[in-house]
């Protein structure tokens, strides 16, 4: 009895094949979603890979950022300025669907979260405590404060979710800048790699919540 439909499907098939174009594309389209199919169109896929890359790059300049200023490496301006325009990228891939003054606003929040973690960096690093903490709860704030933004933009995008994703890609970021001033690389990749791992789910979350939103642009 669970396999009823296939006895049916070719029948389904042979009507299809019986109908204009247009009425046989919608009926497929019908059959294709009751088996719980997706139909992945190639702007969908182009969202993806390019959400995806911005998070990830979030991660990589994250990271370099870290090892370069506790290592006090002649490079600490250049990579933290090419961070802060990975901050500016994210921005804009979320432009086309919520306009140019939502993207920079993005843009903004992510700039302070960067800013932020740099000065935890040079807190922890001259092992100031008092500080570390402190700026660990504007970091917290800032990171609710970028989970309201998206939640209120897409119903889609819970806030509970992305306040627990963003405080876990804090974490995660905190274990790597606990690890280098250790000195412990190997615990400092595998944060990395977790990090790696987190934000690509993030950015999955956020394309899937676009998609879904705007169905119309797929």
């Amino acid at each position: 009895m669970k396999n009823n439909w296939l006895l049916a499907l070719p029948l389904s098939l042979a009507l299809v094949t019986s109908m204009s174009p247009t009425v046989a594309s919608a009926h497929a389209a019908k059959i294709t979603q009751e088996k719980g199919a997706l139909c992945i169109s190639p702007k969908m896929v182009q969202l993806k890979t390019d959400m995806q890359k911005v998070w990830i790059d979030h991660t990589i300049w994250t990271r370099s950022y870290i090892v370069s200023a506790i290592s006090n490496r002649p490079d600490q301006q250049d990579v933290l300025n090419r961070l802060l325009r990975n901050q500016q990228d994210i921005g804009n891939v979320i432009k086309p669907y919520y306009g140019e003054a939502a993207g920079n606003k993005l843009a903004d929040l992510l700039r302070e979260h960067i800013l932020i973690a740099g000065k935890i960096v040079a807190a922890a690093k001259a092992g100031n405590q008092a500080e570390v903490k402190k700026l660990e709860a504007d970091w917290h704030r800032n990171a609710d404060d970028i989970a309201k933004f998206l939640s209120a933009a897409n119903p889609n995008w819970q806030f509970k979710e992305l306040q627990d994703m963003l405080y876990t890609h804090l974490q995660l970021i905190t274990e790597i800048v606990l690890n280098c001033l250790k000195g412990d690389w190997k615990a400092d990749i595998a944060a990395t790699d977790k990090n790696e791992i987190h934000m690509i789910h993030l950015a999955d979350i956020l394309t899937e919540g676009i998609v879904k939103q705007f169905p119309d642009k797929f």
